[in-house]
């Protein structure tokens, strides 16, 4: 009797955990790997162990890429991609003037402002020379046709009265031909330079031989804007004084390198220029598995994690994160924003600066 209750006992045990197994695994999602190009700046995203665990354990994900600027990426060739991922709503725009029978579907997930970044001695000379102002903690370019005529105008650093520095002053960008940082950048400039007014095809020809002048005093460029916002902290203001790129990285940086921050916090200073432009961060699905990506990159805890953890501006209600705004000199809105040039306009703008 006693062996039959035993028995019986184990063979409860052993359908219990069959029922378990097999309903564990009924509820676990089937597991794709979606590849892709990613732009240089999400890769900090994309690598978050804890984004990689809800994308695996949630959605059966696993997230392959090659990291490509965004004009480079809608370019080339993407026939064995599942989906590209470029920092720009006007790369989703060349992507479907060229390849438009390639798009499955398409997001906007994350927002970037461009930015200057810079350093605390050029950022104070600036403020003197009333081209830079202090505003709630955060420094803004208030005169940013200006700053643009610092370059064109071939004025020295020591014009401004940054003594420590040589030659003339520069604002480096990536390569407006291949990297969205630097694509924006480029339209932004045409726009002030063409009286703060969104340049179209009836005035582009007007500015184009400054615009040229003015990315040629630039030198080599980046063709990405995490290798360019590396070398700015890395080889310091000598190399670097000014850069443009997206708003996410330096607070990316902040808090994924706490103790290099504290080191550099009270040297580096973040530049919005009055007016910026948005860079919107699309995913474009080419299949039903880059369908899927979209579909859990707005996840609600992504989306969080994106800006509290990497600086993505997101469109989720209730993911602003108060410790980051205003700590970095961070501003919880962006108000001043003109917008880009339309493709063709910047299709001109590309070729003449190439």
């Amino acid at each position: 009797m006693k062996s039959k209750i035993i028995g019986g006992i184990i063979l409860l045990v052993v359908i219990i955990v069959v029922i378990a197994f097999q309903f564990i695994n009924t509820n676990k999602p089937e597991q794709i790997t979606v590849t892709g190009y990613l732009g240089g700046e999400k890769i900090g995203l994309m690598e978050d162990e804890e984004v990689k665990k809800i994308l695996k354990d949630k959605y059966g994900l696993t997230v392959d890429y090659t990291k490509a600027g965004s004009i480079e990426m809608v370019e080339q060739d993407s026939s064995d991609k599942d989906y590209l991922f470029p920092s720009s709503q006007t790369a989703l725009e060349l992507f479907n003037q060229t390849k438009s029978d390639k798009l499955y579907k398409s997001e906007i997930l994350f927002n970037s402002p461009i930015v200057i970044y810079t350093w605390k001695p050029i950022a104070d000379a600036l403020i003197n020379d009333g081209i830079v102002e202090m505003k709630d903690n955060s420094y803004y370019i208030a005169d940013t046709t200006k700053l643009i005529s610092l370059v064109t105008d071939k004025k020295k650093w020591s014009d401004i009265g940054v003594n420590d520095l040589y030659g003339y002053v520069t604002i480096q960008s990536t390569d407006p031909n291949k990297s969205n940082s630097g694509n924006m950048f480029a339209g932004l400039v045409a726009n002030i330079m063409n009286n703060q007014t969104v340049v179209d095809e009836s005035t582009v020809d007007s500015i184009l031989p400054q615009l040229k002048d003015f990315f040629g005093k630039i030198g080599y460029m980046e063709h990405s804007s995490s290798d360019l916002f590396e070398q700015y902290l890395k080889t310091g203001m000598g190399a670097k004084p000014m850069i443009a790129g997206y708003e996410n990285q330096m607070i990316e940086f902040a808090i994924e390198n706490p103790s290099d921050w504290e080191t550099v916090k009270d040297q580096v200073a973040v530049l919005y220029p009055e007016p910026t432009v948005w860079s919107s961060h699309p995913l474009i699905a080419l299949n039903e598995k880059g369908a899927k990506l979209i579909e859990a990159m707005q996840d609600p805890k992504i989306q969080e994690i994106a800006w509290t953890k990497h600086g993505f501006r997101t469109g989720v209600s209730g993911t602003i994160n108060t410790d980051v705004e205003g700590f970095y000199g961070i501003p919880k809105t962006i108000n001043a924003v003109i917008q880009m040039p339309n493709p063709n306009t910047m299709q001109k703008i590309m070729d003449g600066i190439k």
